[in-house]
C-alpha cells in the first residue's frame, strides 16, 4: 500500500497534469447504480438515525442504488480510486491533488450541474478541486479539525493543543500519558507544523503543508514527544467513540460527526477550536476516470447540491454546507445560528488540508514532499 501513496505523491512534484480529459456534454439514463467512496458519516439513508436519509429518496427518483464503501483517510481513498471499480469518491484536499495529478479522477461539467450557481462563492474556484481553471468535482462540506475533550476532566475548554502534544497534568490532577490521542494519517505532521506556527515562530512556519527540512524536523520531533503521550492512534470515526466511552482517552484532535453522536448519547463531550488555530477540510465530489457509472454519478453529484440534503448533512456531521442557503431557508434542520455555531465565519481562519509538494512559496524543491511525511509519520507511530 506505502508503494501505491509513493506512486501517486511523487506525481505532484511535477506542475499540473497537462492532459486534458472530454467532459461529458449530456446526461443520459441512469445506469441501475453509482458506487461511492466516502468518510464515515458522509451519506446516510437512516440506518444510524432514521431522521438522517438522503439517499432513499433520491435512489427512488433516479432509479440508481447508491453503494458506499467506507474509509477512513485520505491515503485509504486515493488507494481505493487507484485500484478502481468506484464512480465518486468525497475527497479532502490532501487527496484531491493526488486524485488530479495521478490521472485518476476526470473533469466535471458544472453546465450539467444546474444547481453550481448555488454554491458558497468561496468555494466554487477552490484550488483543491480547480486546476488549470478546470473543475474536478463538487464541493461538497467543510469544517475544521476540532480539539475534542471529556468536559468532566476538562470543566473549561482547553485554550491550547498543547494538552494533547506536551506532557502535563490535566486539571483532574492526573497526567496526560496515554490518555490522548492523535490522527492516523501522515496529514497530521500538518497540525504539529500548525502548534509550532504559535510556539516557536522562530522557525519561520508560514503554511503547515509546506515545511523545509529545519521546518519539517521541528515537526517531526515534537510528533515523537507526542508518541509517548499517545494511548492509541484513530483513524476509525467509532473507534475513537469508543476509546472515549470506555478507555479512559480525554483528549484528541476529532470531526464534529464523533462530538456530535457522542453528545447525542449523553456524554460528558464538547469540542473546541484552541488558540494555535486548527486545520481543517473541504472536501470535494470527484468523478473517476474511468467511471462505469457516469449518468448516475452526475445525478448524484446534482442532489448533493439540494439545500435540505447539506441542511441536514451540516446538522447531522458538524460540519458546514457548501450552499449557503441551507443555513437559512428552512428545507433541512440547520439554522443560521447552526452554522455559525459550526464555524461558517471562521472560513478564513482554517488551514485547509492540501497535499504538500516539493516545490512551494519558499522555492523550487524547498519544501518535503508528500511521499516523505508517509514514511516518516510511519515511522514516527512505529517508535523510530
Amino acid at each position: 500500500m506505502l508503494k501505491r501513496f509513493l506512486t501517486v505523491t511523487t506525481a505532484l512534484a511535477v506542475a499540473a497534469p497537462s492532459f486534458a480529459l472530454a467532459q461529458m456534454t449530456e446526461i443520459g439514463p441512469g445506469e441501475g447504480q453509482v458506487n461511492i467512496v466516502a468518510w464515515p458519516g458522509y451519506i446516510e439513508r437512516g440506518e444510524t438515525d432514521a431522521k438522517f436519509d438522503w439517499v432513499t429518496k433520491f435512489e427512488e427518483a433516479s432509479g440508481c442504488k447508491v453503494n458506499v464503501k467506507t474509509a477512513n483517510t485520505s491515503d485509504e481513498m486515493v488507494a481505493l480510486m487507484n485500484e478502481g471499480g468506484f464512480d465518486l469518491v468525497t475527497a479532502s484536499g490532501d487527496a484531491s491533488l493526488r486524485l488530479v495529478a495521478g490521472k485518476r479522477v476526470q473533469p466535471v461539467n458544472i453546465d450539467l450541474i444546474p444547481s453550481w450557481s448555488a454554491i458558497d462563492d468561496r468555494l466554487k474556484e477552490a484550488p483543491w478541486h480547480t486546476v488549470g481553471g478546470v473543475h474536478y468535482g463538487v464541493p461538497y462540506q467543510w469544517g475544521p479539525n476540532v480539539l475534542m475533550y471529556n468536559t468532566e476532566v476538562f470543566k473549561e475548554p482547553p485554550t491550547s493543543w498543547n494538552v494533547v502534544f506536551e506532557k502535563m497534568d490535566l486539571p483532574d490532577g492526573k497526567s496526560n500519558e496515554g490518555r490522548v490521542q492523535a490522527y492516523d494519517g501522515p496529514i497530521h505532521v500538518a497540525d504539529a507544523a500548525q502548534y509550532l506556527m504559535a510556539h516557536k515562530p522562530e522557525l519561520g512556519i508560514t503554511s503547515p503543508y509546506e515545511l523545509n527540512e529545519d521546518q519539517y524536523k521541528a515537526a517531526l520531533d515534537l510528533l515523537r514527544q507526542q508518541r509517548e503521550l499517545v494511548g492509541r492512534y484513530w483513524h476509525d470515526a467509532f473507534i475513537q467513540m469508543d476509546d472515549f466511552k470506555n478507555e479512559g482517552v480525554v483528549a484528541s484532535g476529532s470531526w464534529p460527526f464523533q462530538v456530535n453522536l457522542l453528545k447525542a448519547e449523553g456524554l460528558p463531550i464538547a469540542s473546541t477550536i484552541p488558540a494555535e488555530g486548527a486545520t481543517g477540510w473541504a472536501d470535494t465530489t470527484m468523478m473517476h476516470v474511468d467511471a462505469a457509472n457516469p449518468n448516475c454519478s452526475y445525478m448524484w453529484m446534482e442532489h448533493t447540491l439540494a439545500s435540505n440534503l447539506q441542511s441536514d448533512l451540516s446538522v447531522w456531521f458538524g460540519a458546514n454546507p457548501v450552499v449557503p442557503a441551507a443555513c437559512t431557508d428552512g428545507r433541512g434542520m440547520q439554522t443560521a445560528e447552526g452554522c455559525t455555531a459550526n464555524g461558517l465565519d471562521d472560513f478564513d481562519k482554517i488551514r485547509f488540508w492540501t497535499t504538500p509538494v516539493a516545490n512551494c512559496a519558499q522555492g523550487e524543491a524547498a519544501c518535503v514532499p508528500y511521499y516523505r511525511w508517509v514514511s516518516d509519520y510511519i515511522g514516527v507511530i512505529g517508535g523510530r
